[in-house]
């Protein structure tokens, strides 16, 4: 490790609820910093704080290395950007979680002014594929914030589909890679087992998924009203192993992803005094529910040891836990 360093006209009415009740719970410009906690502390770890770390350490291991299959992690440290890593510059099969790289790069083209959130497209049939409720829609009209938002919470490849074509699929890597992300690659739509089969599978690694989730939070790149909305969209509930391993009341950004003997996981937890970045991929499952189990457990052991960093003090005396 380094230290410091997811055509029925009868439902019609569903879609619009559902795009409508996006559009409106995604908050203004202002409200992404406020559920920010401020760190206690930027510096270094304390020899004791080095010491619950090489605990969570080995525990993590132990997890990963029970697995049938390959996995990688990265975890970070948003108060002083130390690291937990397991194979975190090996390259994975994405599956949804390269959402988050469209996501980004919808945000940047909303800043540059080449579109707007609020631009509408009629949904394109050659673009749809099973699963998602925009499959069993026809040709509604969406906004863009509306097709991202399904995108993110529903992990709907249709609505996906939509954004790589308006986007272009080799701009959203270029972008990627500008941003020092060479290894996540948007090569296909999703649903496309042909192009998979091809070599042409969508590609990152834990280490480069962890480092977009960190440019949300921070902002890297992006205006503060894209940033808040973005971090909104990734706020919506969801289901994941990781936010399954957390408490309801920690908020948490997530975005998972699944393939045949893949299981993924990202999110930015907002633990208290000491958020952090944790993903966790794998690949070659032997079993696909216990790939996912695996994710939990580990997301798990990284709260446990972020949120006791928040809680204590450089010694170790849990000063800031509530009773």
């Amino acid at each position: 490790m380094r230290p410091g360093i997811l055509h029925v006209p009868l439902l019609t009415g569903s879609l619009v609820l559902l795009a409508a009740v996006a559009h409106a719970q995604t908050p203004g410009p202002t409200s992404a910093p406020a559920d920010r906690v401020v760190p206690q502390s930027a510096a270094s770890l304390s020899v004791p704080a080095t010491q619950l770390k090489s605990q969570a350490a080995a525990a993590l291991e132990r997890i990963a290395g029970a697995v049938d299959g390959v996995v990688g992690y990265c975890g970070i440290d948003l108060t002083n950007g130390d690291r937990f890593e397991r194979a975190a510059a090996q390259v994975f099969p994405s599956a949804s979680t390269i959402k988050l790289g469209i996501l980004y790069e919808l945000m940047k083209r909303e800043d540059e002014g080449t579109l707007k959130l609020d631009d509408t497209i009629r949904l394109d049939r050659a673009r749809a594929v099973p699963g998602g409720i925009l499959y069993e829609l026809g040709t509604p009209v969406l906004s863009l914030r509306d097709y991202a938002n399904v995108m993110v919470i529903e992990s709907d490849n249709t609505a996906t589909n939509v954004l790589i074509s308006h986007l272009g699929m080799d701009k959203v890597t270029a972008r990627l890679s500008q941003a020092g992300l060479a290894n996540t690659k948007l090569r296909r739509y999703m649903i496309d087992l042909d192009a998979a089969k091809r070599g042409n599978e969508n590609v990152t690694t834990p280490a480069e998924l962890a480092s977009i989730l960190e440019m949300f939070y921070k902002g890297t790149g992006l205006a503060p009203a894209s940033q808040a909305e973005a971090l909104a969209i990734l706020k919506k509930p969801k289901d994941s192993p990781i936010r399954s391993a957390v408490p309801q009341e920690i908020p948490v950004a997530s975005k998972t992803g699944a393939l045949e003997g893949v299981r993924a996981d990202t999110a930015i937890v907002y633990a208290k005094n000491r958020p952090f970045v944790f993903v966790a991929m794998t690949t070659f499952l032997g079993d696909e529910a216990a790939g996912d189990k695996a994710i939990e457990e580990m997301a798990r052991t990284a709260y446990w040891y972020f949120e006791r960093l928040g809680a204590a003090s450089d010694t170790g005396r849990l000063l800031y836990r509530t009773p």
